[in-house]
């Protein structure tokens, strides 16, 4: 295997970095096909209690989101939204952000960044937490979105009932979103609100 010279990075030369710059990106270009993996892999290795693995609650969140008419930002932001939850349980929303923040729309990051504290609603009165913690984003442009994305996209992908897309059918979208040219003004659209789709939209 071709490696650089040196043992640390002071010292290396111009040929080692282009050397280096060469496999980054051909690196890079699996990124798709990884994050594929690792959602495939919460089928067996997911969070327990649920009726539905998180790679099923994944599916079904892309999968009403696609059927209510959303963009791909919306469909891969669903889709991708808990991918930390077996790598930074903790901060599961801010890891899945920043896989997501270089490749889509400011606002889908941001909605998927804060998720967490927008559910807190619908559960946070039984641990005796404060369920209206995303107060604190009130005014926000994009806080209706985040309330909206919680509703109709998150809350409600626990049904082991759902008709859900397999993850196959979305790949060809991640493969689209991640082979864009990263931090790239034209996909970020920072400011922009779209907000969801509107119901009427549902098939």
């Amino acid at each position: 295997m071709e490696t650089v010279n040196f043992t640390e990075m002071k010292y290396g030369t111009q040929a080692d970095y282009e050397m280096l710059h060469t496999k980054e990106q051909a690196f890079c270009a699996g990124t798709a096909q990884r994050l594929l993996q690792a959602l495939a892999a919460q089928a067996e290795d997911s969070l327990s209690g649920y009726q539905v693995t998180r790679l099923e609650h994944a599916l079904q969140s892309a999968t009403r989101a696609w059927r209510e008419g959303a963009d791909i930002d919306w469909i891969v932001g669903a889709l991708l939204h808990d991918i930390g939850d077996g790598l930074a349980p903790q901060n599961h929303d801010r890891f899945a952000a920043e896989i997501l923040r270089p490749f889509v729309r400011e606002e889908v990051t941001w909605v998927v960044e804060n998720h967490g504290v927008f559910q807190m609603i619908y559960y946070a009165h039984h641990y005796g937490w404060n369920p209206d913690e995303r107060a604190q984003h009130v005014g926000h442009p994009y806080y209706q979105s985040a309330v909206d994305f919680c509703e109709r996209w998150d809350q409600c992908c626990f049904d082991p009932a759902y008709d859900s897309k397999p993850l196959a059918f979305f790949a060809q979208q991640v493969e689209t979103v991640f082979a864009r040219k990263a931090y790239d003004a034209q996909h970020l659209r920072r400011g922009e609100v779209l907000g969801l789709p509107a119901l009427a939209a549902v098939a």
